[in-house]
């Protein structure tokens, strides 16, 4: 009996040592934390699958426990002021300092964007709230953090709309008056799918006859800027990878657009698109964008034009017909409209699916001639800023953010 017992936790052990290891590769620092960490995610996805499999909940419904497990109510404490605003409908946490704040200095400001895929996340998980802070005191800067409304339930462009109308309303004379903000030292940021947001907003407000304030920086960290190829070499390499698998990043961009699954299916074979968007393919070829030693042995062939995705359906692939919007997609804008972008920050990371897509908009910005940091990370992944509270804490988190706010401090 006493043998049977043992065999059955040496089974157990086993099979959980299976479960919870990846190949992670031996330049990604703490290797086991990160493998852990990803165990809990893949469970909360297996789980969120099952439950979505027999009806019970969607698959994004589950996946918010990440974002409820990390929720804060975000308050003042000694040095930094917080207040919760609405701007324009929308929720925004507003991060003032306290110190100096009587003297009639103009302070910096950055508009910050939350990740989460449009569907996960809020500005009032603890990261974020410690982020906000980090940046008042480091910068003496005001923080708006952007609590915008996520899909499925608020489809593309709700999102990116919610953003721009809180940008906008900040960027009026007398708001930023009130908040004693100097016009000329104004960022908008973002990680992941804030970081499009954040990319997808400048765009738009540099093509904005009504707007008179212009920002000083963008600074995307780790952004998605493009729905159109799903299958670059970072998509590829990094296809199994933590904490964005390519299955899970596809996922985030369908929700995005829409609830038909069958879109989730085709953007799984990258056989998604349709003549509108297949006529903007140059703007996100990798054969051209990438350095070489990104396109290794890969060889590029351009994502196929399907005629249909459910052949129930008359509409052709195209019906949504938000694919080729560069409001999703800041990739897909031409060279002109890139040429008038501010000084840029771009984060990439080695062991991210994303990794291409930023490494692409470098390329382009630095064709047309825009002032761009590029910071790269070899041995990392994705999400990484968000790890930067116990027990989830990583080296590489810490390091990115120094990183960040001291680009800011030197540049906005």
């Amino acid at each position: 009996m006493r043998c049977k017992g043992v065999f059955l936790v040496a089974l157990l052990s086993a099979l959980t040592a299976y479960y919870v290891y990846l190949p992670i590769p031996n330049n990604v620092e703490e290797r086991w934390k990160l493998m852990l960490t990803d165990s809990f995610f893949r469970s909360l996805s297996h789980l969120a699958e099952l439950s979505e499999l027999v009806g019970l909940f969607d698959y994004m419904r589950v996946m918010m426990f990440v974002t409820f497990a990390e929720r804060v109510v975000p308050v003042s404490d000694d040095r930094v002021k917080v207040v919760d605003e609405s701007f324009e409908g929308v929720d925004v946490i507003v991060y003032q300092p306290i110190q100096n704040e009587d003297t009639g200095e103009l302070r910096r400001a950055v508009i910050y964007l939350h990740g989460g895929g449009w569907c996960l996340g809020s500005s009032r998980m603890s990261p974020y709230d410690l982020l906000a802070r980090h940046m008042v005191t480091e910068l003496n800067a005001v923080v708006v953090s952007v609590e915008y409304r996520l899909a499925p339930a608020h489809h593309f462009p709700v999102p990116f709309e919610d953003v721009y109308h809180v940008v906008k309303y900040f960027l009026h004379v007398d708001v930023l008056k009130s908040y004693r903000i100097n016009p000329e030292r104004i960022a908008v940021s973002g990680d992941s799918a804030g970081g499009n947001l954040a990319a997808a907003v400048t765009q738009q407000l540099q093509q904005d006859p009504r707007n008179n304030i212009n920002l000083k920086v963008q600074a995307l960290i780790y952004p998605v800027l493009q729905a159109l190829d799903l299958n670059t070499p970072s998509y590829q390499q990094n296809q199994h990878m933590p904490i964005l698998p390519r299955t899970l990043m596809v996922r985030f961009w369908s929700e995005y657009f829409t609830s038909d699954k069958s879109f989730f299916r085709a953007m799984m074979t990258n056989t998604h698109n349709n003549p509108e968007s297949a006529a903007l393919l140059k703007f996100v070829n990798w054969s051209s964008y990438l350095p070489e030693s990104y396109r290794q042995t890969y060889n590029y062939s351009a994502p196929p034009v399907a005629i249909k995705i459910n052949p129930a359906h008359d509409d052709p692939v195209g019906s949504n017909r938000w694919l080729a919007d560069p409001r999703a997609s800041p990739l897909l804008v031409p060279d002109t409209t890139l040429r008038l972008l501010p000084k840029t920050y771009v984060v990439t990371c080695e062991y991210d699916v994303l990794r291409d897509d930023g490494l692409m908009y470098v390329t382009r910005l630095l064709n047309v001639g825009v002032d761009v940091t590029h910071k790269h990370y070899p041995a990392g992944f994705h999400g990484a800023l968000m790890f930067s509270v116990w027990p989830t804490d990583f080296k590489i988190g810490r390091k990115m953010i120094d990183n960040y706010v001291t680009w800011l401090k030197h540049n906005l």
